[in-house]
């Protein structure tokens, strides 16, 4: 070993090529910007979206229809996913924390018990929303449906 064959462990230098630091650097100059133009200005930044003057995409699609900011969106569930829930789980009380634990809804879901499907099994539910076919069907069996 000399000095003709030394050099650092691998991986220990991580040094980016400096642009903009003069000829010897192979960077002088435009210093990787090109010539001319917005983008070899400092403080340039390009518009989200901007497609090179081209029209672009979001003013392109035609827009139609109409979105409420105020709409309450419910997480429905049908009786019968209930009747399934409390047969594998043997239990008589369905509330949101039972429906999360299951994976049938999410912890920010509001929840709307729906009609559909055959109820068996009498049981006290508590949802956000009930149908109106889905608290007769509850209550037909002597079961509560409870608004949260």
């Amino acid at each position: 070993m000399d000095l003709s064959n030394l050099k650092p462990a691998e991986g220990s230098i991580k040094r980016e090529k400096r642009i903009g630091r003069g000829q010897g650097s192979g960077h002088g100059g435009t210093s990787t910007r090109g010539h001319k133009g917005a983008k070899s200005r400092s403080g340039y930044s390009r518009k989200i979206g901007f497609e090179g003057g081209q029209m672009p995409l979001q003013r392109r699609v035609p827009k139609f229809g109409f979105n409420n900011k105020n709409r309450v969106e419910y997480k429905g569930i049908n009786i019968s996913t209930l009747q399934n829930l409390a047969e594998k789980n043997n239990v008589s009380e369905i509330d949101v924390q039972t429906l999360i634990n299951a994976g049938l809804a999410a912890k920010s879901d509001l929840i709307k018990i729906l009609g559909k499907g055959e109820l068996k099994t009498k049981l006290i539910v508590k949802a956000h929303a009930f149908s109106k076919s889905a608290q007769a069907a509850i209550e037909s069996l002597q079961g509560t449906a409870e608004k949260i």
